[in-house]
C-alpha cells in the first residue's frame, strides 16, 4: 500500500464542497428559467449581445469565459509535474482514459443516441450539432472541480494536482485535433480557424496569464497572497458562469419551450460515459496495483469535463442559437448529482478495490 495514503490527508486540510458547488445543478435550474423568461420578455438586449461578435468570437462571452477560466487556471502549480513518475500508473491510466477513451466514446454515445435512437424526438436540424457538442464537450479534462472531488474521496493531492497540471498542458496541443478529427468523423463541416482560435483565446491565453499571474502573487506575498486572491476572485467566477448560462438560454428558450425533452435526451450520453469513464479508469488502475488514493481521483479526472472550456468553443464554432452550445450546458446541469454519485461509489467500493491490489511495490 502507498504510505502516502495514511499519511496525507492528515496532513491536508479538508475541503468540503461550497454552498455553491454543492448546488449547482439547482443554480443551473434557475438560470434556465431566468433566461428563457428574460428572453421571451426581452428578445432585443440578447440579440443587440449575440451580434458583438470579433472574427466569430462573441466578445462578452470571451469575457465572462476569461473571469470563469483564469482563476481556475490560477490553482495550478506546473511544477508539480516533476511529481508525475511517482504516480505513473494512475497518470498513464487517466491519459488513456481523457485522451483515448473518453472523446471517442462520447462520439459513439452520440451517433448512438443523438442520431439514431432519440432522433425522432429532436428537431432534424439541430442532430449534428448536438453531437458536436457533446464531443466538445469530452474532448477537455475538468480542471478545478477535479480538486473537490479528489478531497472528497481522500485522493493523493499532489497525483491530482501533477494529473491536472500535466492534461492542461496536453489540452493545448490535443484539444483542437480531436475536436475536428471527430466532428470530421460525424460529417460536422470544421470551420477550423475559429476552432484555433477558440484554443488561443480560451486554452492557451488564459494559461499564460494565470501563470505569470500566480509566479508576481507567490514571488510578492507567498502562498497567503495567492489563497486570499482565490478567494476574491471565486464569486467572480460563479458570477460569471451563471451570466453566460442566463444569456444562453436566452437564445435558446423558445426551443427549449416548443420541445422541453431534449435537456432530458441530451443527458442520457452525457451520464453513461461518466458511468463508463469512470469505472473505465477506476478498474484498470486496480488491476495495475495503483493505490485507492490514486485511482480514486483517476476515475473521476477521466470522467469530469472542462464545460468552461467547453461552452465557450461551442458558442464560438456554432453560435448561442446552436444544439451545440445547448449540449455543452446539459453537462453543467448533471456536473454535480453525477460526480458526486461517483465519489460515493469510489468511497463505499474501497474496501472491495484494496483486496484486489496485486502487491506492487509502489514509489510514491
Amino acid at each position: 500500500m502507498n504510505k502516502q495514503c495514511e499519511i496525507t490527508p492528515q496532513k491536508e486540510s479538508r475541503k468540503e464542497m461550497g454552498f455553491f458547488e454543492r448546488w449547482l445543478t439547482l443554480w443551473v435550474g434557475l438560470c434556465i428559467v431566468v433566461g428563457i423568461g428574460l428572453g421571451h420578455m426581452a428578445p432585443e438586449p440578447f440579440q443587440a449581445i449575440g451580434g458583438m461578435e470579433v472574427a466569430q468570437v462573441n466578445l462578452p462571452v470571451a469575457v465572462l469565459i476569461w473571469l470563469m477560466i483564469i482563476p481556475m487556471l490560477l490553482k495550478i502549480d506546473f511544477h508539480a509535474l516533476h511529481l508525475i513518475g511517482e504516480y505513473w500508473r494512475g497518470v498513464g491510466v487517466t491519459l488513456f482514459v481523457n485522451w483515448c477513451v473518453k472523446p471517442f466514446s462520447m462520439a459513439a454515445l452520440g451517433w448512438f443516441f443523438i442520431s439514431y435512437l432519440f432522433k425522432p424526438w429532436l428537431p432534424v436540424e439541430q442532430i449534428d450539432s448536438y453531437i458536436a457538442g457533446l464531443i466538445i464537450l469530452a474532448a477537455a479534462p475538468c480542471t478545478a472541480m477535479v480538486f473537490v472531488w479528489s478531497h472528497l474521496t481522500d485522493g493523493e493531492p499532489h497525483f491530482t494536482l501533477s494529473q491536472v497540471a500535466l492534461n492542461d498542458l496536453i489540452m493545448i496541443i490535443a484539444f483542437a485535433p480531436i475536436v475536428g478529427l471527430l466532428l470530421g468523423i460525424s460529417a460536422i463541416t470544421v470551420p477550423w480557424e475559429t476552432l484555433l482560435l477558440s484554443v488561443g483565446l480560451f486554452i492557451v491565453v488564459p494559461v499564460i496569464v494565470a501563470q505569470i499571474w500566480r509566479m508576481k502573487l507567490l514571488a510578492d506575498g507567498g502562498q497567503e497572497a495567492l489563497d486570499a486572491t482565490l478567494k476574491a476572485l471565486h464569486p467572480v467566477s460563479l458570477t460569471a458562469l451563471l451570466v453566460t448560462l442566463v444569456l444562453l438560454f436566452g437564445f435558446q428558450g423558445e426551443q427549449i419551450l416548443s420541445q422541453p425533452m431534449i435537456i432530458l435526451l441530451l443527458a442520457v450520453p452525457i451520464l453513461i460515459q461518466v458511468y463508463f469513464n469512470s469505472g473505465v479508469a477506476y478498474l484498470l488502475n486496480r488491476k495495475l496495483g495503483e493505490a485507492h488514493c490514486v485511482a480514486a481521483p483517476s476515475a473521476l479526472i477521466g470522467a469530469s469535463n472542462f464545460f468552461e472550456l467547453a461552452v465557450a468553443t461551442a458558442i464560438g464554432l456554432f453560435g448561442f442559437k446552436s444544439g451545440a452550445a445547448l449540449a455543452t450546458v446539459v453537462g453543467v446541469l448533471v456536473e454535480v448529482p453525477v460526480m458526486l454519485s461517483v465519489v460515493r461509489i469510489t468511497m463505499v467500493s474501497k474496501e472491495w478495490y484494496e483486496q484486489g491490489i496485486p502487491q506492487i511495490k509502489h514509489t510514491g
